[in-house]
Formats: C-alpha cells, structure tokens, sequence
C-alpha cells in the first residue's frame, strides 16, 4: 500500500509533462510578450531595468529599459503600438525567453513589433536553435514609426531559447530600437496538389499577425532568413514584401495575401516542379489592399522564360484582376517570380510605402489535343 501510495504522484507528475509536450507551443503571444508585467519599482532606476530577471518571464542583458506609452525623448515622443508598456535595447542589449514543447525539426515564426529611436539604420539580430538573422531598420514602411517583422527557424531540441539582440554601439548607451508584441506560430510545411503545383499559393499559410495591428507584417529578403516565415515562398530581393489580412485589409481571396511595397526590389519567387516540353498556365490575382494606395499599379510575373506584365489601376479601395501567363516548360525546375514595376505612397499618407496585392497563385499542367 504504501509503494502505490507512493508510486501515484510520480504517475501524476509524468503525466503532466507528458501533457506539456503533448501541447506544444501556443500560437499567440509569448508570456508576457506585449510587457505589460514590468519590473519591480525597486529593479527600476529611472526607465532603466536593473537585473536579468526583472522583466516576468524574460532574460535581459546590457543596458534594456522599460518604456511606457507616450514618454518623451528630446522633442520626440516615444509610442507604443500595443498596451501602454514596451522595452527598449541599447547598446549590445538583449531580451530572450525560453520555450518549452517545442517539436524537433518543426519550423516556428517570430513575430514581433519594432521601432527606431535615434539611429537611422538600426539593425537587430534574431536567434534560436543556432539559427540567426540580420534584421535591417533602415526603411520604415509605416508612418507610425512601427513596423512588424518575422523570423523563422527549425527548432533543434524540445526547449528553444529565443533572443533579440541589438548589436549596435552608439554614444548614447539608451539609443536603441523599441520592442513590443513578441509573439510565435508553428507553420505547417504547405504541399502541391494535383490542382495546383504552387506551395502555398494562396498565402494562407504564414507568420502571426497580431490583432488590432493595422499594419500587417514585414517578411524580410532571403539574406536574413534561410528558413522563410512565409513557407513555400522566398523574398529573394533587397527589400522585404508584407504580409497581411483580412481583418485590416482588402485581401482578394481567404484571409492572407502578400502586397508588394518595394518595386523591383521586393520580388518573392518559388521553384515548381515541372515536366520538360509540357504546357502549363500560371494563373495569379493582382489588387489593392484598400489602404488608399491609388494609381498605376503594376505586377510583373515570370515562368521559366516566359513573362507577362499586368497593370492595375487602383482606386484605392480594394478590388482584384485576375492574369493568366501560359508557358511551356524547359526543365525539369521552374522558377516563378513576382515583383511590382514601382511602388507608391498612401493617398493619405504620402510617407507610407504600398504597392501591389498578390494573391491566389496556380499552376495547372494544360493538355495539348495533337491534330491528325
């Protein structure tokens, strides 16, 4: 009797953590991924965070203050784009935070939202499972000086730290960029049908796109990211393309699509499969995103050799124009690549960068009927 007594607990405790595992890791926010737990008064000096722990549920290194909503820096006031709390990161700071129940060779996104504070080319490096990118903040995409960005990695072990580091090194030890709204998602790796041989063509499968953000999410070139955030899709250029939704913006088709902000340098491809010598067609929606991005839009589209150029005009308030580019494979590899010719600005906000929608992507093998 007492052995059994005995032996119940540590069933109880194996089964919670076999629970954990079997849980896995939430899409959402991380733990107190907005910051609005903050630090003790007494672990503050000033807006200044004194010791690793202070911030619940995060790791800090390196001079990290906590920020609230509104604060003023010179004649700049510092916003917050959710809540009324963020973190800054000066000089060669970082915040990181360990996850539990993480799947081994899964693949994770990391959203989180950014701001400059003083520099003009703020950068941040980030990290987990021995995987890293280089995010560059020299171009603000939105007015409000916040954009969102995604990272994605392939976790190694069931417990993956993630850390966000500013590498940079100013005068001012406080200069650094704002961090808020830290949040993650598995991705689920997309697969060709035998209706479509695009991955994800409809771009329903991507990063986390927090609610209430009205700014979508900022997937950044291939340079930074060996593991894309927007799975089936590369952002093989200079600039980064964004992500975004229904809830905030006129999408052609589903919840998702991506617009392309940048011109010639925001372009996203992918590599199909392909049989030589066979016909197929590229079909692809092009629109607004109803962010009051009006005038000559225009998206360009290749397929192997063959390309097409697809004009838009946009009044600004969503609306779609359906393209089809036949094309005859060369290889056994055919690479897609979109871009858009040039970008604009907001109507309503000439400092905003928008560009073209893209959307609801296919490619269907087209049978030939050979005449006698």
């Amino acid at each position: 009797m007492g052995r059994l007594s005995m032996a119940v607990p540590v069933m109880l405790l194996l089964l919670c953590a076999t629970c954990r595992l079997a849980l896995g890791i939430t899409d959402g926010l991380l733990p107190n991924g907005n910051f609005e737990r903050g630090p003790a008064p007494s672990q503050l000096r000033g807006t200044r965070v004194m010791g690793s722990s202070a911030i619940p549920a995060w790791q800090t290194s390196g001079f990290v203050e906590y920020i609230p909503s509104g604060r003023k820096q010179g004649d700049m006031v510092l916003v917050v784009p959710e809540g009324a709390y963020a973190v800054r990161l000066g000089n060669e700071a970082s915040i990181r935070q360990r996850l539990h129940g993480a799947a081994r060779g899964a693949r994770y996104s990391l959203t989180f939202s950014a701001a400059r504070t003083c520099a003009q080319a703020e950068q941040l490096n980030v990290s987990a499972s021995g995987q890293s990118g280089l995010l560059a903040m020299q171009t603000m995409y939105s007015s409000n000086g916040w954009d969102s960005y995604a990272w994605a990695w392939v976790a190694d072990a069931d417990e993956v730290d993630v850390v966000i580091h500013n590498p940079g090194v100013t005068e001012d030890p406080a200069c650094g960029p704002l961090i808020d709204s830290v949040a993650i998602k598995t991705l689920n790796p997309p697969r060709r049908t035998n209706k479509n041989l695009v991955k994800n063509g409809d771009f329903e499968e991507g990063p986390y796109i927090i609610p209430g953000t009205k700014w979508g999410v900022l997937i950044p070139s291939r340079v930074v990211d060996d593991h894309s955030p927007l799975p089936g899709w590369m952002v093989e250029s200079l600039k980064a393309i964004k992500y975004i939704d229904s809830d905030s913006f006129a999408v052609p088709r589903g919840r998702r699509a991506v617009e392309l902000l940048a011109g010639r340098e925001s372009a996203i491809a992918q590599v199909i499969r392909t049989v030589p010598g066979r016909q197929y067609a590229l079909s692809f929606t092009v629109g607004d995103a109803s962010n009051a991005c009006r005038g000559s839009l225009m998206v360009e589209a290749y397929a192997g050799r063959e390309s097409t150029k697809v004009a838009y005009e946009s009044a600004g308030k969503g609306g779609v124009k359906r393209a089809v580019l036949p094309f005859r494979a060369a290889s056994a590899r055919t690479r897609l690549v979109f871009f858009s010719s040039f970008y604009s600005t907001r109507s309503d906000d000439l400092s905003s960068l928008c560009g073209p929608v893209l959307d609801d992507v296919a490619v269907v093998s087209v049978r030939t009927t050979k005449r006698g």
